[in-house]
């Protein structure tokens, strides 16, 4: 049982390993912080509280209207009446989206019983439901309804009051909170269902600086008066969205070859982070910390430390568009 409240990727004790120093050049790119509000709005992410009522594409769509933009996406819908953190990208960041619905969620819940019982028995069936479960979807779900394993990293009991249990849970991407009320509800032999639900995380997205729609649509009422200030607070840089994925560095003559799609080798890595396994999935970026691609690492971080030559990285998916970086020429 997790007793920190952390998510998988909170677990994981990181640092830079350094393969070979160098500088960027201040000619090309440029900081995420440093970036014009107009590049945000087109290739940035809201980190927004959905409000109860409309639908997560609906209120995707509300801030794609508001920002006067082709594009937004939202990183995993909510029900209508559930409230909480919603990523929503903008732009050509949308399809940063997709890596940010498998990581892992946070909640807090408000679970009515329809009967009383000890507050140990309600420990006890919540350490029973925690670790790896079998679950089956909802009847009203986006996937298939077969019987799947997900996993509940950790729960905590905020409240009992009666028959009313506040709790707060990290799970696995996919879990469906409803659905893991009601199981609880046979497994105590009472029944329960869910009166409240309000997503607390996304990956590192959390409910401490989000933003709801009213921030936004006032913000960009003083961008047109010319105070941009407040917009900028509103949008976070597309690198935000990547800050739970293990990192790779790369010098600024290797930049243009992985826009163009090519994989990574060895001597283009300047650093590193540690614990990165094969097949994980990491985040390949300047010196300037901009996102470049995504892709899955083909060694581990000691032997990438250790080698001198090879494939590092399989480019899976590239963000940066070409030519914001010179050509390596030998």
């Amino acid at each position: 049982m997790n007793f920190f409240n952390k998510l998988p990727f909170e677990t994981i004790k990181r640092e830079i390993l350094i393969k070979k120093k160098s500088e960027t050049s201040e000619k090309y790119g440029c900081y995420p912080e440093n970036r014009s509000i107009k590049e945000l709005i087109n290739y940035g992410i809201t980190n927004l509280n959905k409000p109860a009522g409309p639908t997560s594409h609906q209120v995707s769509d509300y801030v794609k209207k508001i920002l006067k933009i082709e594009k937004a996406g939202h990183s995993g819908t909510l029900d209508p009446n559930v409230t909480g953190v919603l990523p929503i990208a903008l732009g050509r960041a949308t399809r940063i989206v997709e890596y940010l619905l498998k990581s892992g969620k946070e909640y807090v819940c408000l679970m009515h019983l329809h009967k009383q019982v000890e507050e140990e028995k309600i420990k006890g069936t919540f350490k029973g439901l925690t670790g790896k479960i079998k679950q089956l979807p909802p009847i009203k779900s986006a996937v298939k309804r077969v019987l799947r394993e997900r996993e509940i990293y950790y729960i905590e009991i905020l409240g009992i009051n009666k028959q009313d249990v506040l709790f707060k849970i990290g799970c696995q991407a996919g879990t469906y909170i409803r659905k893991f009320v009601h199981d609880f509800g046979q497994k105590l032999k009472t029944g329960a269902h869910m009166v409240q639900l309000i997503r607390t995380k996304v990956a590192t997205f959390t409910d401490k600086d989000w933003i709801n729609l009213h921030d936004i649509k006032d913000a960009y009422e003083f961008y047109n008066g010319g105070d941009e200030t407040l917009l900028k607070k509103c949008i976070l840089p597309i690198e935000k969205a990547i800050e739970h994925l293990p990192k790779i560095w790369v010098f600024d003559t290797t930049v243009d070859s992985l826009c163009h799609g090519a994989s990574l080798s060895i001597p283009g890595i300047s650093k590193l982070d540690s614990n990165i396994k094969e097949d994980d999935l990491v985040v390949i970026l300047t010196l300037k910390e901009e996102l470049i691609c995504l892709g899955n690492s083909l060694l581990k971080s000691e032997d990438i430390l250790k080698n001198d030559k090879g494939i590092a990285v399989r480019v899976k998916k590239v963000f940066m568009e070409p030519n914001l970086y010179p050509k390596f020429k030998k």
